[in-house]
């Protein structure tokens, strides 16, 4: 199985990137959220990848943060859910949406998703509820947002510390993105307002 893949981005869409890993092209699926936060093409870039394997296909679905892909995998684990919707709700909510609309049962949320109705949105919430407490419990505070931070904002917390920028610096650049972000930023918009304040930094 593939669990890495580090090459040049040789191409780039919202669903899909190619990798050249030593003279071999690697087609790999990622959600949006990924791909916002990929560099320019021909940048050097390493997905956590994931290998679906079946009789006829064998398809990579990639992720920037381990975070992402941990998430994949619970979302697989439950019932009638394969590695397609899986990116289709990991595109359609960030990891720090997701994971209380499943602790508090919130169908609404989660069947705004295309290709979530709300006997999938059932079963997630059945089947995951207790996997996503577990999650949360476990996961190490340096890899949580940043307090007082929320969806978007969080999701930049989250991959500047996995990025390996400190704790305090991640905070402090946030809180300032946030008092010059337009309405409407996207997560590339703050990502970069974000980027641009730490590189001041020393």
């Amino acid at each position: 199985m593939i669990g890495q893949l580090r090459g040049a981005l040789i191409e780039k869409r919202p669903n899909q990137v190619v990798l050249d890993v030593g003279g071999v092209g690697y087609a790999v699926h990622i959600p949006l959220s990924t791909f916002y936060g990929l560099g320019e093409l021909r940048s050097e870039t390493t997905l956590l990848t994931y290998t679906h394997v079946r009789e006829d296909a064998l398809a990579l679905y990639g992720f920037l943060t381990r975070r992402e892909k941990h998430f994949f995998e619970l979302l697989m684990s439950a019932t009638g859910v394969g590695p397609s919707l899986a990116l289709k709700i990991l595109s359609g909510m960030s990891t720090d949406e997701l994971l209380p609309a499943i602790q508090k049962g919130d169908l609404a949320q989660l069947t705004r998703i295309p290709g979530v109705g709300k006997k999938t949105a059932e079963r997630i919430v059945v089947e995951l509820r207790d996997k996503m407490a577990a999650l949360q419990a476990a996961e190490p505070a340096a890899a949580r947002p940043a307090a007082g931070a929320t969806g978007i904002e969080a999701d930049v917390a989250s991959a500047l510390l996995n990025l390996g920028y400190d704790r305090r610096s991640v905070e402090k650049a946030v809180e300032e993105s946030r008092g010059i972000r337009r309405p409407g930023a996207s997560f590339e918009d703050l990502l970069k307002t974000a980027l641009h304040s730490l590189s001041k930094v020393g």
